[in-house]
Parts: C-alpha cells; structure tokens; sequence
C-alpha cells in the first residue's frame, strides 16, 4: 500500500483561521491528510503553513455555492488518494442585533452561510463518507447559542440551532451506512471573532462584552481536540466551554431561570 491508501483524510470549511485553523493544524500534526477550504487564500496559505510535511491541500470555495462544493470535494479526494473520511462543516459568520434593525442582506447572508453552506456541504460529501464508512464522519460546527437564544441573536441562533438538527437529522439518516454526524458547540473561543461587534451599529467588540459580563474565553484548541474526541467517539452532541456546559445544564433542568436570565441581559443592554 501506499501512503495514500492509509492515511485517513479531512476537509475543512473555513480553514483560514480560527477554529478551522486549529482544526486543520490538530489533525496535521497527527499524521492526517488536511484539506481547506475558505474564500480567504492568503489565510489558508497561512494555515497550511502551520502543518509540516506534504499531506495538505487547499481550495477556495464560496460555501453558498452549491455546484462549486462538487469541484471542490473532487478535487480534494484526488488529492488525499481518492478518500475523504471526515468533513468539518465550520465555516461560518456572525451576525447579531436587534431583528427589526437588520437589512435583508445581512439576514440571508448570515443564513446562506451557516445554514444553506452545511446543507450543501453535507449533501455533496455524503458519496464520499459513504464510501469510506464505516468510521467515517460529519461534524458540524455549532455553538452555545444552538442551546438558547439570546437578545440580538435571533439569526444567528436560529442557524445553529438547524445546525444542531441537520446533525441529529443526519444521525439516523445515515446510520445504515456506518456515518457517524455530531455537532460541536463551543461557547466563547478565542478567535478573531471576538474582535469583531457581531452587530454593524455598534462599535463594542464582543470580546469586551464578554469580559464585562464575567464569562470565560475558552482556548480554540480545546475546540479541536473536541473535534478529535468526537471523529473518535460516537456522542451526538459535544460541549466545548465552561460556559455552554453550564447553559445546557441549566437549560434543561432550569429553563425558567434561564428564561428570565436573558430577559434580564436584554433589559440591561436596552433590548
């Protein structure tokens, strides 16, 4: 056998930075077939800077663009020895705000990303999982805000949350075919995220709110050994942070308190 022939392989969404990076780096460095995709080339360049040896590969790709995840997936699999054993659908923005505040653009542009760029992925990667089942895996990158959703984050929640129940969906579907699907649900990672508002009329990165408001930043390499733990486990749902542990606790055993928790948060912010 060749290398090839062995050496289990991964693809990537939105692997230019962050969570994707760690990701792509946390399975390189093990000896993985690494695959990216982004609309950022130079931050892919970048990552796959990070990774030694040859076995790594990336692809520019806009994950709206369903006929392009076709290119892409072929193009990976020729490259790791016609396999691809697990797909991480984490690319994925942010948006937040009051509903009545946002443009049309900003809402689809949100939803086509998060939730149409894991349908699509999940459907054009599916011959290829098939085909290296049993053991092989879909994991898809969620968040706390897929347990509850909060003041200013109705678009954004509402994403994760589907994100949360394509991995159920997908679960049962494709069980017969030896497929393993899960979603990961960090809570706040140190990522360049952080930096940014999450909302166009304000000027607060969410980094500071976070802080002010006394919650944890967890570490993004904790969501990649998460992403480990999951391709080598067979749970449904993964937790990353002490903050989206607790909230799931809470959410299922106090719903009420957490009910009038956010409604508080909301009150304090001015909606």
């Amino acid at each position: 056998m060749t290398a090839n022939d062995t050496r289990r392989s991964i693809f990537i969404t939105g692997g230019a930075s962050g969570i994707g990076r760690a990701v792509a780096t946390h399975f390189g460095d093990r000896g993985w077939f690494v695959g990216v995709a982004d609309v950022n080339a130079d931050g892919m360049q970048d990552t796959l800077g990070l990774i030694g040896g040859g076995f790594k590969y990336l692809h520019k790709l806009d994950v709206r663009d369903r006929d392009a995840w076709d290119v892409a997936l072929e193009a990976f699999a020729t490259a790791a020895g016609g396999r691809i054993d697990v797909m991480v659908n984490n690319a994925g923005i942010g948006t937040g705000g009051p509903l009545h505040e946002l443009d049309k653009e900003e809402i689809d542009r949100c939803l086509d990303i998060n939730l149409r760029g894991v349908l699509y992925g999940a459907q054009a990667v599916y011959p290829y999982l098939q085909k290296s089942a049993p053991d092989s895996s879909l994991v898809n990158i969620a968040s706390a805000a897929g347990i509850t959703g909060g003041s200013g984050m109705s678009v954004y929640s509402a994403t994760k949350f589907a994100v949360r129940g394509i991995a159920e969906s997908l679960d049962a579907e494709w069980a017969d075919d030896g497929i393993k699907c899960c979603s990961i649900c960090p809570s706040f990672i140190e990522t360049p995220l952080l930096d940014g508002t999450g909302n166009r009329r304000s000027n607060e990165a969410v980094r500071d709110r976070v802080k002010a408001a006394g919650l944890e930043i967890t570490p993004v390499e904790e969501v990649a050994q998460t992403v480990w733990d999951a391709v080598h486990g067979d749970e449904l749902h993964y937790l990353v942070g002490k903050t989206a542990r607790q909230l799931n606790f809470a959410k299922r055993w106090m719903p009420g308190r957490v009910r009038k928790q956010q409604r508080a948060g909301a009150a304090l912010l001015g909606k």
